[in-house]
């Protein structure tokens, strides 16, 4: 496996210093994010992404993955049909830049039923239309996936929607695309299950892997914690993962909120990622 890291995990820095601290700790590639405005962005031209994916390769970084927090503010299957319509742009945007980028897959959530922390803690959308909604919307989109060549992975989130790994799997069986497939969170697993069973059902249909911890008495989004320090059974993940045949990126996505020595999450994290991936 390759051993990778979410831009998220940085504390803020123009990419660039980021990759380079990214390669420092002895990470071989970096996720990017997709956001409205910055230096990666909706806004961004082409020779703005191509000038990343630059940056990236003269740090000797490989970018593999293009996340983006967008999804909590506009959502695939919201009430609003213009917010629908902006959520599904975001995704083709998404694809193109990874394409430009030379990643293999892009992080979606296909929607929300409910989130407290999302920019709509307010708002709650029934279930069965949710379902219909998002559906509808990634089945669209698969063609655009299809046609650039990068696959759409569906995460794994407290959105209260697909909160089971058979639910998650019959979802995307339905999609019927091999452009289409789960970016597994093995931490957001605990919230209601374990990592271990997702893997060992959800199988071939895994694009990308997150790693993070999470205490489960703690609770809510005080839990998650460092790498090792909360309740994922990792020796257990990794004999999972090794039994449905995954051996491709996985990337830590860390919390950067460290008062002192901002950084040091960056080195803790690789260490503990060699720990769980037996490189050292």
């Amino acid at each position: 496996m390759k051993k990778g890291i979410s831009i998220w995990s940085f504390p803020a820095a123009p990419l660039c210093k980021n990759f380079e601290l990214a390669k420092d700790a002895g990470f071989d590639g970096v996720e990017v994010a997709l956001d409205e405005v910055g230096e990666l962005s909706l806004e961004s031209s082409e020779k703005d992404i191509l000038a990343v994916a630059n940056q990236a390769k003269d740090n000797g970084i490989e970018l593999y993955s293009v996340a983006s927090g967008l999804y909590w503010s506009y959502w695939l299957n919201a009430d609003c049909e213009k917010e629908r319509q902006k959520a599904k742009d975001i995704v083709k945007c998404q694809l193109d830049t990874a394409k430009l980028l030379g990643c293999e897959t892009i992080l979606v959530i296909p929607g929300c039923v409910h989130a407290d922390f999302s920019g709509h803690p307010e708002r709650v959308i029934d279930y069965k239309t949710s379902y219909e909604r998002s559906f509808e919307a990634i089945s669209e989109l698969k063609e655009h996936a299809e046609k650039v060549g990068v696959s759409i992975g569906l995460e794994n989130v407290w959105n209260k929607f697909l909160t089971s790994p058979m639910e998650m799997r019959d979802f995307i069986d339905k999609i019927d695309s091999d452009y289409v497939g789960s970016y597994l969170d093995i931490g957001n697993t605990l919230a209601n299950g374990f990592p271990d069973h997702w893997v060992r059902i959800l199988g071939d249909k895994i694009k990308k892997v997150h790693f993070k911890d999470y205490r489960v008495v703690a609770g809510g989004l005080h839990g998650f914690v460092d790498l090792l320090a909360g309740d994922v059974n990792y020796p257990e993940v990794m004999k999972a993962l090794a039994e449905v045949g995954y051996d491709g990126w996985v990337s830590a996505e860390m919390i950067p909120n460290y008062k002192y020595y901002t950084e040091a999450i960056i080195y803790n994290t690789s260490c503990s990622m060699d720990k769980i991936l037996g490189r050292k």
